[in-house]
C-alpha cells in the first residue's frame, strides 16, 4: 500500500472515478457500523443509498469527507487518495492540507440544513467562499445571486434562515454548497426533516442539479427519486452493501432477498 506520509498528488486518468471507495470499515466502540464497504461513483452519476435506518449509510457518506474517520480501507477522490491503509491494515490519512483540499471538491447538504441562524440566506452563501477560499464579498456575489434565483430564493436573500420554511431553508443550504463549486454533491437524507409538501420542492432542485450533469451521492428514503432520478440505486443493511444495480433494473427486479424484503416495506 502507498505511504500517506507523503502529499498525495496522483493525477487522475480520465477513466478514474470521481469517488472511489475499497472495502471502508468503520467501528464506534464495539459496534462495526460498516463492514468492507466499497462504491465507485463516475462522473455524472446520481447514485442513490437506501436502506433501513441505522445501515451505516449517513455514516458512509460522512466517512467519504473526512467528517467522520474511518478505521480502514481506502478512499479515492478525483484520483487523489484521501486515506489508505497501511501495511498493519490500519487507516492512514494524507497531510492535512491535502485532506481539506481533497474535501473541499466535495459538497455536503445535511438533513437539518445547518444554516448559521445569525446570517441573512445570501450572508450564508457567500460565507463559506470568504473564510475557506478567502474570496472577496464584490467577487463572490454575482455568483451567489445566480444560486439563489437557480434554487428559487433570490427574494428571499435578505431573509434570515428563522423566516424561511424547512424547504426554502434546505434549497439555501443547496446553494450554499454549490457557491464552493464542488465537482460532487453528497446529500445525507436531505428530505427527511421536513413535511411532505414541503419535500417536492427540494427534489426538484436537486433533479434540475442532476439533469446539469452533477455528479450526485444521494443518501434518501424517497423512493420516487431513486426510481426517476437516479442513474443507480444502492441497497445497504447491517453495514453492508447488499446491492448495487442501474435503477430499473433496481426495481423492476431486485436480485438479493434483503433487498426485496426492504421494497416491499416501502410498498
Amino acid at each position: 500500500m502507498p505511504s500517506m506520509t507523503e502529499p498525495a498528488q496522483m493525477s487522475a486518468p480520465m477513466t478514474s472515478p470521481m469517488i472511489l471507495a475499497d472495502g471502508i470499515r468503520k467501528r464506534f466502540g464495539a459496534h462495526e457500523v460498516l463492514k468492507g464497504v466499497s462504491l465507485t461513483l463516475a462522473k455524472g452519476e446520481v447514485v442513490a443509498v437506501i436502506g433501513p435506518s441505522g445501515s451505516g449509510k449517513s455514516t458512509f457518506l460522512r466517512c467519504l469527507n473526512h467528517l467522520e474517520t474511518i478505521d480502514a480501507g481506502r478512499i479515492v477522490i478525483e484520483g487523489e487518495v484521501l486515506a489508505d491503509s497501511d501495511s498493519h491494515g490500519r487507516a492512514r490519512y494524507a497531510p492535512d492540507a491535502d485532506v481539506r483540499r481533497i474535501c473541499r471538491r466535495m459538497g455536503m447538504v445535511f438533513q437539518h440544513f445547518n444554516l448559521f441562524p445569525h446570517l441573512t440566506v445570501l450572508q450564508n452563501v457567500v460565507e463559506a467562499p470568504i473564510t475557506v477560499k478567502g474570496m472577496k464579498r464584490d467577487a463572490i456575489l454575482p455568483g451567489a445571486e445566480a444560486l439563489l434565483k437557480k434554487v428559487g430564493l433570490y427574494d428571499k436573500r435578505d431573509a434570515y434562515p428563522a423566516r424561511l420554511s424547512g424547504g426554502q431553508k434546505q434549497r439555501v443550504a443547496i446553494a450554499r454548497a454549490l457557491a464552493m463549486e464542488p465537482d460532487i454533491m453528497l446529500f445525507d437524507e436531505p428530505t427527511s426533516a421536513l413535511d411532505p409538501e414541503l419535500t417536492g420542492e427540494v427534489l426538484r432542485t436537486m433533479r434540475q442539479l442532476a439533469d446539469e450533469h452533477m455528479t450526485m451521492l444521494v443518501v434518501t428514503h424517497e423512493m420516487g427519486f431513486a426510481r426517476e432520478v437516479a442513474s443507480r440505486v444502492v441497497f445497504m443493511d447491517g453495514g453492508e452493501l447488499i446491492e448495487s444495480r442501474p435503477a430499473g433494473e433496481f426495481f423492476a427486479n431486485p436480485q438479493h432477498p434483503r433487498t426485496r424484503a426492504f421494497l416491499d416495506s416501502m410498498l
